[in-house]
């Protein structure tokens, strides 16, 4: 018999004095609520209540379970409430993983945004380009960018991911402008390592990828952030997304480059959660502001 209703049902009788009554205010059977008593008896081994024909009365060890019983019910009405109020209120701490550069530059800025929204709501923000289970390591959200590649995920995409190939006007005053991604063989080009598609060896262009070209260059690093900084200082030149360049590009310290294909654009920014009947309200909740903020149109786009 399940416990927790074993003792809402002796507490209806200690309430109320007797079987049947309590029997009719849970809406179950007379025969029902005497076998949730007497599973509870024969699990302590003792007695909770005597019984005569007109009347039931605790016995000691019945008030004293009574008392205990009153507080765990209390406490499973008071979680129970917590978390129908998680469901339908944003409140709580959110935790959070974002790409290092992509959390830095785009999703930071908006937190305070967000704070101001949602008062009740604090967020974990954690940084990193790797690999995370959100299950495994306690997230509550994170924003991948990209290929998924993990199906027992919820993914909801909030915003395309275009790419942009750039050097600074200095680079390119003393190296020359490249018309044709082939051009790129005799640059120094500053590949990301942890991508397949523009890493320190091969560039990949166009719709679908299947256009690409050997690169080489004095640098290669896991961070776009070190990339553009680089770049910058007119070492060579990068493909990176837009998201971490627009503003360069839009200053005039980064220079976009029309090549004879074009650059290709990563499936999406996504964010996933784990998979739940329906995720609290913190979740859908952040979900929907940062759909908000990145559409119609990404303010990194270029």
């Amino acid at each position: 018999m399940d416990r927790v209703t074993g003792m809402q049902v002796f507490q209806r009788v200690a309430t109320l004095g007797s079987l049947s009554a309590a029997a009719r205010a849970m809406g179950m059977s007379q025969t029902m609520a005497t076998k949730h008593v007497a599973a509870l008896e024969g699990r302590l081994g003792v007695k909770l209540l005597h019984r005569t024909t007109r009347r039931l009365t605790l016995t000691e060890a019945g008030r004293a379970y009574l008392e205990a019983v009153e507080d765990i019910l209390d406490r499973v009405s008071a979680a129970d409430a917590r978390a129908a109020l998680d469901a339908t209120v944003v409140r709580g701490r959110l935790r959070m993983n974002v790409p290092v550069s992509f959390g830095t530059r785009e999703i930071a800025p908006l937190l305070a945004k967000m704070a101001g929204l949602y008062p009740e709501l604090s967020v974990d923000l954690g940084l990193n380009d790797r690999f995370v289970n959100p299950i495994e390591e306690g997230w509550d959200l994170v924003i991948r960018i990209g290929q998924l590649t993990d199906s027992s995920l919820i993914a909801r995409r909030l915003a395309p991911c275009a790419t942009v190939v750039c050097a600074s006007p200095d680079y390119l005053a003393r190296r020359g402008r490249p018309a044709t991604i082939h051009d790129l063989t005799r640059h120094t080009c500053l590949g990301y390592t942890l991508s397949r598609v523009v890493g320190p060896e091969r560039w990949h262009f166009g719709s679908d990828g299947k256009a690409s070209v050997a690169v080489s260059g004095s640098l290669c690093a896991n961070n776009g952030d070190a990339l553009v900084a680089t770049a910058l200082a007119g070492q060579g030149i990068i493909y990176q997304p837009t998201f971490l360049v627009h503003r360069e590009i839009r200053a005039g310290t980064l220079v976009a480059l029309d090549l004879d294909h074009p650059p290709v654009e990563l499936d999406g920014i996504f964010a996933m959660y784990p998979s739940e009947r329906r995720p609290p309200a913190k979740i859908r909740a952040t979900i929907d502001f940062l759909l908000e903020q990145f559409s119609p149109v990404p303010p990194w786009q270029v």
